[in-house]
């Protein structure tokens, strides 16, 4: 008996799924970017000074500036190369959660007064 759970279909092709990818990995590349530029602004007078895009803010707005920048430029680029394609999503999954995990870490009083 050929029940629509019994019969076999052909394989159907693979979803791209490079613009989720990509979107995946230029968000773990802007936390990592985020975290590199406060650490940096924290630890150097110059890099805090030149960080200083509107004073109230303080060096908190050149950071966040700079890092949605990144994230952005990446996600385009990103997506102009991958948005047709199947990427090994595990892979660049694994990467993004290892940016983040760094990111936190760069961002932890404890560990930030450690370097």
């Amino acid at each position: 008996m050929n029940t629509p759970e019994n019969v076999l279909s052909p394989a159907a092709p693979a979803i791209p799924n490079g613009s989720g990818v990509a979107a995946v990995l230029a968000a773990g590349i802007g936390c990592f970017v985020l975290a590199v530029l406060a650490f940096a602004g924290d630890k150097s007078l110059v890099i805090k000074n030149s960080l200083n895009i509107y004073k109230p803010t303080g060096p908190l707005s050149g950071v966040t500036t700079i890092a949605i920048l990144v994230w952005l430029c990446i996600w385009g680029f990103l997506e102009w190369r991958w948005r047709k394609q199947t990427v090994a999503a595990s892979r660049v999954h694994s990467i993004a959660l290892a940016l983040l995990v760094l990111s936190i870490l760069l961002t932890f009083p404890p560990i930030v007064d450690l370097l």
